[in-house]
């Protein structure tokens, strides 16, 4: 991600500044001491530049009081911007409840999936999990009936990463680097998995039980291995 600031482009630095202060309208004094001395972009009299060369190319205009606005060009794609930050905050706090209440559910409610799915959790992980969207998973392939379900769960690489389990062949498949390097071994889930897991008890309980419990079973049997 890129988090220079674009001084050389007046467009992109002016929008840059107004996300920050997210104001409709602003003084051109108020302005200037904002870059200066909040914000620390420019010296005082580059920022009253800047300003009035923003103003001169219609990046700035006046309102009937006098204060600095954006264009209208620059304003609808500013209202934009603020109405997809808004809806990624709302989302963000509705993931955040039900990360909250899919915790609290395993810690206090024994039910045969919590039970089972604990036995193959490392302190931590679950927390890790919960927070992780559904939208995050994708099913590629999926039979219920033999228990061979194949998916991409999206991570922190720009690839996602795949998940494939197995249970006529008591295979886990599965490629980020916690599972390869700590987990496997020791047959236990990342946190790519315990959330597949808790997604796929959403779909299908009854099967995602029957693999648990199966692999819970058998598990000198089951193979935990990388892609």
């Amino acid at each position: 991600m890129n988090f220079a600031i674009p001084r050389n482009k007046p467009k992109d630095y002016l929008l840059y500044i107004w996300k920050i202060l997210d104001l409709p309208s602003i003084s051109f004094e108020d302005l200037v001491y904002r870059i200066s001395f909040n914000l620390f972009l420019d010296k005082h009299e580059e920022a009253k530049t800047f300003i009035n060369h923003a103003l001169e190319d219609n990046l700035l205009k006046k309102d009937s009081e006098g204060n600095l606005t954006l264009s209208p060009g620059l304003k609808d794609y500013f209202e934009g911007w603020q109405e997809k930050r808004r809806k990624t905050i709302l989302d963000n706090i509705e993931k955040k409840k039900k990360s909250n209440a899919v915790i609290k559910n395993f810690a206090h409610v024994k039910t045969d999936f919590n039970v089972l799915l604990k036995a193959f959790l490392d302190k931590g992980t679950l927390n890790r999990a919960a927070p992780i969207s559904n939208s995050a998973i994708e099913i590629l392939e999926k039979n219920l009936e033999s228990g061979q379900i194949k998916a991409k769960v999206a991570g922190s690489k720009e690839e996602p990463y795949i998940l494939e389990i197995d249970k006529q062949q008591q295979e886990i498949v599965h490629n980020c680097h916690d599972f390869v390097e700590r987990r496997a071994k020791n047959k236990k889930f990342c946190k790519h998995i315990a959330k597949f897991f808790l997604f796929l008890k959403d779909e299908e309980e009854t099967t995602t039980l029957k693999i648990l419990k199966d692999l819970a079973e058998n598990m000198e049997y089951w193979e935990f291995k990388e892609d």
